[in-house]
């Protein structure tokens, strides 16, 4: 096939852009002079935002033991690069969700538990920017509507045939293609001028080892498997917990400190979270 991942995010471009609240704020966090209390006043402009971020800055997503009752206050306890992360996942849904090509209530229900795995994941290991992997495990699987949406008959062929031979979607994409929607979501948030660590994190977590920074890619990776083997049912039982780590690298699982013992509690926490979250993310879905 004689299309380049480049090829379909410039064709969709025009179709998913980025909305303007975004760009303002992105565009005042990278500048040192700007203050906290200057970014709250750009995100006072849309009152519904405000609220957004608001509810989950109280939320069990972040747990702070006083509640935050004003955006400049958020700005302050979670970070300017926080706050912009969030503004991207609050308006990411919405941004896609009218292109409707797939149940995309249920897509957005498995990149949120990604999302929210991969940054507890994060939290765990260390990370020095969390957030930033929760909006990569969000838009991980970003590419597969712009492929859906572009090449809709191969798009959809390659997910029926993943589904009837259970085999990775990513597989057949490649086989068909000469890529997949790892790549066309990483390209699209490098067009979207995103920070590095967010597109790469997407472009790789199929193959973290090809990312130069291998740990953040290893945690989507692993917050992809989760979303897919932990979170859509019961696994309670020590048994099925192990399975889960067996799916895995064990060269992912020792990196990204994946603990078969604890994974119950850690799919109790990330279902906490999504269930408080939900509603305001997914709401357009």
């Amino acid at each position: 096939m004689n299309v380049r991942p480049e090829d379909l995010v410039k064709g969709s471009m025009r179709l998913v852009t980025l909305p303007e609240i975004f760009i303002r704020v992105s565009r005042m966090v990278d500048d040192p002079r700007c203050s906290a209390a200057a970014i709250a006043q750009a995100l006072g402009s849309d009152p519904a935002l405000t609220a957004r971020l608001l509810r989950i800055a109280n939320s069990p997503f972040y747990g702070f033991p006083s509640r935050i009752d004003t955006v400049t206050r958020a700005v302050t306890v979670i970070g300017t690069r926080g706050v912009r992360d969030l503004v991207l996942a609050s308006t990411a849904v919405r941004i896609f969700s009218h292109i409707g090509v797939v149940d995309m209530r249920s897509f957005w229900s498995h990149s949120l538990l990604c999302g929210l795995g991969s940054r507890l994941l994060a939290v765990r290991c260390g990370a020095v920017e969390p957030e930033a992997l929760f909006v990569s495990g969000l838009l991980h699987d970003i590419g597969q509507i712009i492929i859906l949406t572009k090449l809709p008959e191969v798009g959809r062929e390659t997910r029926v045939r993943a589904e009837d031979c259970a085999l990775p979607l990513y597989s057949l994409e490649r086989s068909v293609m000469g890529f997949d929607h790892a790549t066309v979501g990483g390209e699209l948030l490098r067009q979207w001028m995103l920070p590095k660590a967010i597109w790469e994190a997407v472009k790789y977590h199929h193959d973290p080892a090809e990312a130069a920074n291998t740990l953040d890619a290893s945690i989507v990776h692993v917050g992809d498997v989760l979303a897919h083997r932990l979170f859509n049912r019961r696994a309670e039982d020590g048994a099925a917990m192990e399975v889960v780590c067996e799916d895995i690298d064990p060269t992912i699982v020792e990196l990204t400190r994946l603990d078969a013992s604890s994974l119950e509690t850690f799919r109790q926490d990330v279902v906490a979270q999504f269930e408080a979250l939900s509603e305001d993310l997914l709401a357009a879905a």
